[in-house]
């Protein structure tokens, strides 16, 4: 047996590691597994490669709690270490295996995806244990050897009798840690960061009930057979080739990754590419609601497998984040408790990789069955416009493939928008004039009024809608969005036939001293236009620019002077030549001019929702007086 003190800088290194080289304990068993995992991977790349004379077989790594004697073990049948390497690895933390086996084995290795952490991982486990113990046995053919060290620079080191190949740790939990010899705590932790680990690891054994045989007698009493409880699956979807995939395959790997999640999802994008850097994975479009609060936090991230983090911002394009699914990169630089992303070039790059390849994907999908891409339209345009927004990348590829529905439920792309619209809806001055609802049915009459000159109306109703458009008609000449219900239809859409006014000059002027007298000036500006004489005589409006101005501010961004808090103004729009206007003004009454006043301005109201509280219950009252 020799004894001997571990060569490290730092005389008490222990209590460092513990306090700070991981600031979450749990991921020591992480780090262990992933430890056992390396040993395995490498073991089974020196085998393919002929150095290794030994079966690889079919070796599985084991969790094992023994709660009574205050246990943990992590067993595997991989690669092993004969004394001198676990001199030269656990006790001199300077050295990294991985690196001086990637250094021996590169050419043969790059391919393998080996990245190994047997080095500053492997202490993590002084986090949790007062003592560790070390058991291997190389697949060379040396003796075995035993480890111990209780968390003091001191070890031991003696041969052992173990005759397997591969390592045990032994860790001896330590009082303030004993959350780690709760079975379902341990069960829960495997889950968490192993559930795709590429070797199987066994935690506990289940029974298994056995199908009947099709000859059993009617008594016949089903067998059960006990089996290894393997917690994870080694070769999850990300990993296959996507033309060894169908739909059900990637839907059933969503629901393995998503066990609560019950609806299925729209499409999926499968990530592959290997230069200039590695990365696989699935992306996933839910179903989203059109509220922005949108959970994010649901992409997971992994390297080689391991789970690393579900926060994944910096990676993943920010618009993304909406989505689901998991990305895989040994690429992606990762600090020593693999949960700190550094920003750095080969992120970025990853992040545009990403980005590129879902425009793609969802080029393709729109031209190869664009029926089916219109109908999950509603349920994907919440991300595709905020990409549009915060992606210069994606904005440049968007054109050919993001929709604008109209009311009626017919989709074009902006350019077929453009070439379907400009005969009828430019404008006296050449601008072509899109109309847009955000309600159809609080904004019916004024769609109803646009319907009825042949226009088009679209139907745009996301929150961030007010953006935009701004952004659209910053990018198009001669392209102008208004909402329906900012103005008169012929006011939005001006052509050259002006109305005549039934009313003189003398008279309007009139008409709008007892208007102004009536309405209240605070919330609305009364204008004076000619129309039609079936249009409706009362008509409030909302200015589209302090209307999306105000939007924007709410959604974040482009709120000029804070406008978010900015009060509410309207314009009422009375129509000169309807018979109710006239009557107005030749009213000898004051008592009823106000009264068809107020009538005429409520029904107005009403038709735009702005009827609320005790003025609708005022307006009841009255017009059940006028039918008495």
């Amino acid at each position: 047996m020799t004894t001997g003190k571990i060569n490290v800088s730092v005389e008490n290194i222990f209590p460092l590691i513990k306090k700070f080289l991981y600031s979450d304990h749990e991921i020591f068993l992480r780090e262990l597994v992933s430890n056992a995992t390396d040993a395995t991977l490498k073991l089974k790349h020196l085998t393919g490669i002929g150095e290794a004379k030994v079966e690889y077989g079919n070796p599985v790594i084991e969790v094992k709690v023994d709660k009574e004697g205050k246990k943990l073990h992590i067993i595997d049948q991989g690669i092993g270490m004969t004394g001198e390497e676990v001199e030269k690895y656990i006790n001199q933390v300077a050295f990294s295996g991985a690196e001086e086996f990637l250094e021996k084995y590169k050419d043969s290795a790059k391919d393998s995806g080996i990245i190994g952490h047997f080095g500053l991982g492997f202490y993590s486990a002084f986090m949790v244990a007062e003592k560790v113990e070390i058991i291997t046995k190389s697949y060379k053919d040396e003796p075995a050897v035993h480890w111990t060290c209780d968390g003091s620079p001191e070890f031991t080191l003696e041969p052992s009798d173990k005759t397997e190949r591969g390592t045990e740790i032994i860790l001896h939990i330590a009082d303030d840690s004993t959350e780690f010899l709760e079975e379902h705590r341990i069960s829960e932790l495997l889950k968490k960061y192993n559930k795709f680990m590429p070797v199987p690891i066994k935690f506990g054994t289940r029974t298994e009930t056995l199908p009947k045989p099709e000859d059993a007698p009617e008594d016949y009493k089903a067998e059960e057979i006990t089996v290894d409880n393997i917690i994870n699956n080694p070769n999850p979807a990300w990993t296959k080739q996507p033309s060894d995939l169908n739909e059900e395959d990637y839907k059933n790997f969503y629901h393995e990754l998503y066990p609560m999640q019950f609806e299925e999802p729209l499409f999926n994008i499968h990530l592959n590419v290997d230069y200039p850097f590695n990365l696989t994975g699935i992306l996933y479009f839910p179903k989203l609601s059109a509220d922005l609060q949108v959970q994010k936090d649901k992409i997971q991230l992994y390297q080689n497998q391991v789970f690393v983090t579900d926060n994944v911002e910096g990676i993943v394009p920010e618009f993304l984040t909406m989505l689901r699914g998991v990305i895989d990169s040994p690429d992606i630089p990762l600090n020593v408790s693999r949960s700190y992303l550094q920003a750095d070039g080969a992120v970025k790059k990853i992040s545009n990789y990403i980005t590129r390849k879902v425009a793609d994907k969802l080029k393709s999908l729109f031209t190869e069955n664009r029926e089916d891409f219109e109908q999950k339209w509603n349920d994907i345009k919440i991300v595709l416009e905020y990409g549009m927004l915060s992606e210069p990348k994606f904005y440049e590829k968007a054109g050919a493939f993001v929709l604008y529905p109209t009311v009626d439920n017919k989709f074009y792309t902006l350019e077929e928008l453009k070439e379907a619209l400009k005969a009828n809806q430019t404008d006296k001055d050449g601008k072509l004039v899109i109309l847009y609802a955000s309600d159809k049915d609080a904004q019916h009459s004024y769609i109803a009024d646009a319907k009825e000159k042949g226009y088009e109306v679209l139907l745009l109703d996301s929150p961030i809608v007010s953006h935009l458009i701004q952004k659209l008609e910053a990018d198009n000449e001669n392209l102008t969005f208004a909402r329906v219900d900012a103005d008169h239809i012929d006011k939005l859409i001006k052509k050259d036939d002006e109305q005549i006014s039934k009313l003189s000059e003398e008279e309007k002027e009139k008409l709008k001293t007892v208007l102004e007298e009536i309405v209240p000036k605070t919330t609305y500006s009364v204008q004076l236009e000619a129309m039609d004489s079936n249009a409706a005589p009362f008509r409030i409006t909302q200015p589209e620019f302090m209307r999306r101005m105000k939007e924007m501010s709410q959604t974040g961004g482009g709120g000029m002077f804070g406008m978010g808090n900015f009060p509410e103004m309207y314009n009422l729009i009375v129509n000169t030549n309807h018979e109710l206007t006239s009557n107005i003004l030749n009213s000898g009454d004051k008592t009823h001019q106000e009264a068809l006043v107020k009538q005429a301005l409520d029904l107005a109201k009403l038709s735009q929702n702005l009827l609320k509280g005790e003025e609708l219950t005022a307006f009841v009252k009255r017009s059940f007086d006028l039918i008495k």
